[in-house]
């Protein structure tokens, strides 16, 4: 993997560009090229394909294809990439299925072992906490939530802080996404609590704090933990930061800021963090188009904000023919009835269509 990093990196730099113009041009997270030619992850079958269009290169065979002859640790590993890729770029819909189906055989053949290795554990605790976030991004609640409790128990026999740590995280995520404020609460303080925790997961339970907070009405304690996440982010990046902290960015803070600003009922101030936050987005298609793209929608529908609504569901309605997020998509439900109910007849007309 070394050296199809090398080789990666020597074309790009044939050819006059950086890692950041690849993902861009590419329409890939630059964390998860990053982490591809690193060495950190093994890169799918799409990204493969998409560097050899673009540099004009044959890179097929450095992929870990999932086949019937990987077993255990490395085919859930293998898999995790290839469902996370598909997941940021069409949305969790259509590849939850396929996430819990191996989450669920894995699960079945941890179960017929007495004595099963602390690795195998581990990596079966990873595909349930993936198959959790696709689930949660699929909008299938109970489901997600088997699934990260699960990812939690095995985590913890397995002695994986970090993947503990991981776990603890979505749960207090879906919390906050279902009102289980003290939940998440608890959570969050559980892992600030914890020592010698790395400051990624602490910025991490901060911004869980503070979007619980905010949906409770407490502004005052919500404004000063997102404040202190933000000021974190920087400071967060060191050698003791979980591998699966990559997300963790300034398009992840400055979202949820956004939110927190939402759920206080002052949409006005949260629309310039959103929009810098899609300024930011590496593609302006995907799962994180329609996600921040739906919450700018919401902000200027409860704003009042029509002309701009109106720019801003023209853009959706493209993203909406490709990416099918369940949470977004049931977010935006909402939004829309709002423009049908409050709307100029000419903007409620579009929602209609759209709703259509």
């Amino acid at each position: 993997m070394d050296d199809f990093g090398s080789r990666v990196r020597e074309a790009l730099s044939a050819q006059g560009m950086s890692m950041r113009g690849a993902a861009k041009a590419l329409h890939y997270d630059p964390a998860y090229l990053s982490r591809a030619l690193n060495g950190k992850q093994s890169p799918s079958a799409e990204l493969i394909q998409a560097l050899d269009e673009l540099l004009g290169t044959e890179f097929a065979e450095p992929v870990d294809e999932p086949t019937d002859t990987l077993d255990g640790p490395a085919y859930v590993r293998s898999t995790v990439a290839h469902l996370l890729d598909h997941d940021r770029r069409y949305g969790g819909d259509h590849v939850a299925d396929a996430a819990m189906q191996v989450w669920k055989s894995e699960q079945r053949k941890l179960n017929s072992t007495t004595d099963p290795h602390k690795e195998y554990l581990a990596a079966v605790a990873e595909i349930a906490q993936v198959a959790g976030w696709i689930l949660f991004d699929a909008n299938r609640q109970e489901e997600a939530r088997q699934a990260f409790i699960e990812s939690q128990m095995l985590a913890r026999h397995a002695g994986d802080k970090s993947m503990t740590w991981f776990s603890m995280d979505m749960l207090a995520m879906q919390d906050i996404n279902s009102e289980l404020l003290g939940e998440a609460l608890r959570i969050a303080d559980e892992l600030l609590t914890q020592p010698k925790i790395p400051k990624r997961v602490v910025l991490l339970a901060r911004v869980r704090r503070a979007r619980a907070l905010a949906q409770a009405g407490d502004r005052t304690r919500a404004i000063a933990e997102v404040g202190k996440a933000k000021s974190q982010l920087q400071d967060s990046i060191d050698e003791r930061a979980p591998h699966w902290t990559w997300w963790v960015d300034e398009i992840e803070v400055t979202g949820h800021e956004a939110e927190v600003l939402i759920s206080l009922g002052e949409p006005a101030a949260a629309i310039p963090f959103l929009q810098h936050t899609i300024e930011l987005l590496p593609s302006p298609i995907g799962r994180g188009a329609l996600y921040y793209g739906v919450a700018e929608l919401t902000a200027l529908a409860t704003a009042q904000a029509w002309r701009d609504a109106e720019h801003t569901l023209t853009r959706l309605a493209p993203i909406l023919q490709n990416v099918t997020s369940g949470r977004s998509r049931m977010r935006l439900k909402g939004t829309l009835r709002i423009i049908e109910r409050d709307a100029p007849s000419w903007l409620a007309d579009h929602a209609k269509d759209i709703t259509a």
